[in-house]
């Protein structure tokens, strides 16, 4: 299987002060590395497309798409898929990529959202996925306002399903989770494992497709080494790409 994660990565500034003097140095980080590890000891391919590469470089057709048998969404908010360069620097008009994916998943899809600071409705808001053509194919409804939940002190999720597919071979406990995006359940909807009472896994039939969420994130911090090191982490992450990939 092939599948296409997209963000999970960004680009930080840092100002340093020595006496008198200053300057400024800027890093590349990925947050993903235990996420495709994990994934790619269960024979899953993995290309993960960077944040800042996506208004660019996200497949604009159904046939990009279709080279996927998945794609995961994990800390990229709405505007990088509404603003390619063309629209934002040129005034020129481009494909609705939110619509592209939701109706691509329709037709037989395959989409994970995980959890971040720029996933569901995100920091204060930002990622902005609440009302979108692609919350139409989750099994969630994203809240309207900043939806963090952060629990510092850890919060253990409750398995709700424990014979669905996505815990196949996954340890009946898992660790505990330092924070996750506060969502909804829809109607119809499987919750397989919630955190502090709200949906951490939740998956549903969309269309000829399938949609999955993983409401926390696939690393730290709300993901901490604690989860990625379990034994679990993989089978889990691997699961719930087989599930929505109908493998």
């Amino acid at each position: 299987m092939k599948v296409l994660l997209v963000g999970e990565s960004w680009v930080s500034e840092a100002t340093h002060y020595k006496g008198f003097d200053s300057f400024t140095s800027v890093t590349f980080h990925s947050g993903a590395d235990w996420y495709n590890a994990a994934l790619r000891s269960k024979g899953i391919e993995v290309e993960q497309l960077y944040a800042h590469d996506v208004p660019a470089k996200f497949p604009f057709t159904k046939a990009g798409l279709d080279a996927y048998d998945a794609v995961v969404l994990s800390d990229i908010g709405t505007n990088s898929f509404l603003l390619p360069t063309e629209t934002w620097l040129q005034g020129k008009s481009a494909p609705n990529r939110l619509t592209l994916l939701a109706e691509w998943v329709k037709e037989g899809g395959a989409l994970i959202m995980a959890g971040g600071y720029l996933s569901f409705q995100g920091f204060e808001a930002k990622a902005r996925f609440a009302g979108t053509a692609v919350e139409a194919v989750l099994p969630v409804t994203c809240l309207t306002h900043d939806d963090r939940v952060e629990t510092p002190e850890g919060s253990v999720p409750q398995v709700h399903a424990a014979t669905h597919p996505v815990l196949a071979g996954v340890p009946a406990e898992m660790p505990a989770l330092l924070g996750y995006n506060r969502v909804t359940l829809k109607p119809g909807a499987t919750l397989v494992a919630s955190v502090n009472g709200d949906p951490l896994i939740a998956a549903a039939e969309a269309g000829k497709g399938r949609a999955l969420v993983w409401t926390s994130d696939i690393g730290p911090h709300w993901c901490p080494e604690t989860f990625v090191k379990w034994d679990g982490f993989a089978p889990l992450m691997a699961n719930m790409i087989a599930w929505v990939a109908g493998k």
